[in-house]
Parts: structure tokens; sequence; C-alpha cells
């Protein structure tokens, strides 16, 4: 009886450590998840953007901060890419526009896409972005500004009570992997935590899967960046100052053959460099690109190029390039088995 006794009594004893242990582990989820909640206001460090004397001249990222006191509900994305990135918050509801309406499409949110506010097919003025009552601006660095092409600077619209947030992907410095704390502000900004550590996370995976497929190629090979979709019209493009676009090309072991700065490049540099391959970029849905290619072929004055001669002049997505988002990353994957289809066998 006495054994009995001890055995129902660390029986009782079991069963109250358990549900203790049970109460502690609710408050630590319950906790959690209070954790995960934000609070507002909200002050996140961003930037801004400094130019020189001209719209033309280099910018400058200064740090400023912005305060949210509720979560946004009527956004401007001041690029397709950038809209792109909110819908996979689960954010298609808060979307009030979008501008820059071009480039490659993201098919696993087009129809959430396509149901958004289309501001124009080209950059957005103020006035535009302005015609929807947004109480938040959001996007692409270099667009934040005065200008016909631009949504205002960050100081005019902060005085109209309207907060912004520039992608550190899209400023000077600013790397695919930037994406990720883009993604971790966002999530803060419109209180969509697990959304944003969820797709985060699936980013991290993808990237992880290319770097590893790209382990086999060992030769970094030089590239020429033709902006046109014009044969006739064969001027390169340095692009040293765009880190962002640079820190993918070093991803897939691609470097710019000619050292300058940033900026137009002559026909002599990229005759005088003979890269290895030759990238043309596609803006729209037309097949100018493809004709780009076929035209440079068939053209003299670059003849002798070796990219010419090994028939490696390849298409990539401006917004692959120049759109600073996520989607850069599914996009140098493809041109990736482009460039190395003997690692897709």
């Amino acid at each position: 009886m006495k054994k009995m006794m001890i055995i129902a009594m660390l029986g009782l004893s079991a069963l109250t450590l358990a549900a203790c242990g049970e109460k502690k582990s609710d408050s630590t989820t319950e906790n959690s998840s209070q954790s995960a909640k934000t609070a507002y206001p909200l002050t996140i460090k961003n930037y801004k953007k400094v130019v020189g004397n001209s719209s033309t001249g280099d910018a400058s990222w200064p740090e400023t901060t912005q305060t949210f006191k509720q979560a946004p509900k009527k956004v401007v994305a001041n690029t397709r890419p950038m809209a792109e990135l909110l819908l996979h918050l689960g954010l298609e509801k808060s979307i009030a526009g979008v501008g820059a309406v071009f480039g490659e499409k993201d098919t696993s949110v087009e129809k959430e896409f396509d149901k958004l506010k289309d501001l124009g097919d080209n950059y957005i003025t103020q006035e535009t972005a302005l015609s929807v009552n947004p109480d938040f601006v959001f996007g692409r660095g270099g667009l934040f500004e005065k200008s016909e092409w631009g949504v205002g600077t960050v100081e005019s619209l902060n005085e109209m009570q309207i907060p912004t947030y520039i992608t550190k992907t899209s400023i000077t410095g600013g790397t695919f992997d930037s994406i990720y704390g883009d993604i971790d502000n966002l999530g803060k900004i419109f209180d969509v935590k697990p959304a944003a550590d969820k797709f985060k996370g699936e980013l991290k995976t993808q990237e992880a899967n290319l770097k590893e497929r790209l382990k086999p190629v060992k030769k970094t090979q030089t590239f020429a960046y033709i902006h046109s979709n014009d044969p006739a019209d064969i001027n390169g493009y340095s692009v040293t100052g765009d880190t962002f676009s640079v820190s993918l090309f070093k991803m897939l072991k691609l470097k710019q053959a000619y050292d300058v700065p940033t900026g137009t490049v002559s026909l002599e540099k990229i005759i005088e460099s003979d890269p290895d391959i030759i990238i043309i970029p596609k803006w729209d849905d037309t097949d100018n690109a493809e004709k780009t290619v076929k035209g440079l072929y068939k053209s003299d004055k670059v003849s002798n190029l070796k990219a010419i001669k090994n028939k490696k002049v390849y298409i990539l997505n401006y917004n692959y390039m120049f759109g600073y988002g996520y989607q850069s990353l599914a996009g140098f994957d493809a041109f990736a088995k482009q460039v190395y289809p003997e690692l897709s066998k």
C-alpha cells in the first residue's frame, strides 16, 4: 500500500511538472508571438538620396529615420519588382499603386499583381505617385528624386507626412545579401514578421542551391554589358558602381572586362578588353533583344571578339540586373544555365 501511494504521489508530481511545463511552453509561445508583433510608433533607420550639382552626378546615401504610426494601408511601390516583394508578404490589399510596370513578371504572384493599380509603364513622377493618396512610398532609391522620372525626394514626401523606405539593395554598397535586411524591415513596418521570415528562408535556400551548383566552376569569365537593343549602337555600360549587380555577377563567377567608372563604355574599349561573353538587356515582350543578338553576330565592327566567335552573346532581363529585388536570384539562376550549360546536364 505504501509503495502504491509513493507511485501515485510520483505520478501526481510528474503530472504537476508536466502541467507546469505546458504552462511555461504556452507562456513562451505567447511571449514569442507578442515579440513578433510590431509596437507602433515604429522608427526605422533608412536612407535619403543626395546628388551633386545635377541629377546625373554620383549620389550619396546618408542615413535618416522614418517613423510609422501604424502599418501602411496605401502604398506606392515605385517599380514592379518592389510591388512583387510586397505581394510575397501578403500585402496585396495595402498597395495603392505601382509605377514602372515593365520587365519580367514573377508568375507566382502574377494573379495578385494584375489586380493592382498600374500607374504607368515608365518611371512615375511625384504627381502620379500622389494621385492615389499614399501613406507610404517604397522602392528603388534612385527614383526618390524631384524629376520627370522620380517620385519626389525623401524630404519632400516626409514634409507631407508620408514616410518612405529605400531598399538597401538599391543604394551604393548594397548587394543581393541586403535583400534579407530589407525583408526584415518590411516585416516590422507592416507587422508581418512570420511572412517575412518565411519568404526570407525560401530565398536563402534558393541562394544556397545556386552556389552549390556553381561550385564546379573554377575559372572566372569576363563580360561586357551593351546597354542597347540596337545592333548599330554598340556602346557598353560599366556597372562598377552598381554593387547589387556586381554581387550577382560575382556569384556566377563573372567579372566585368573593363575596370572603368560607372557610365558609358566606348566600342573601342569593348574591343580592347575582348570579353568572354557579351550581355544584352531585355526590357519588354518584344523581340528587339533577340534581333540585337543576331545583329551583333553579323556586325563587322565586333566580328573579331571571342564572345562573337564563340557565340556567347546572352540576353538578361533588365529587372534582374537593375530591379534590385529578390527576382534577380531566379533570373541569375536561369542566366547561369545559359553561361554554364554543362551544369544543367
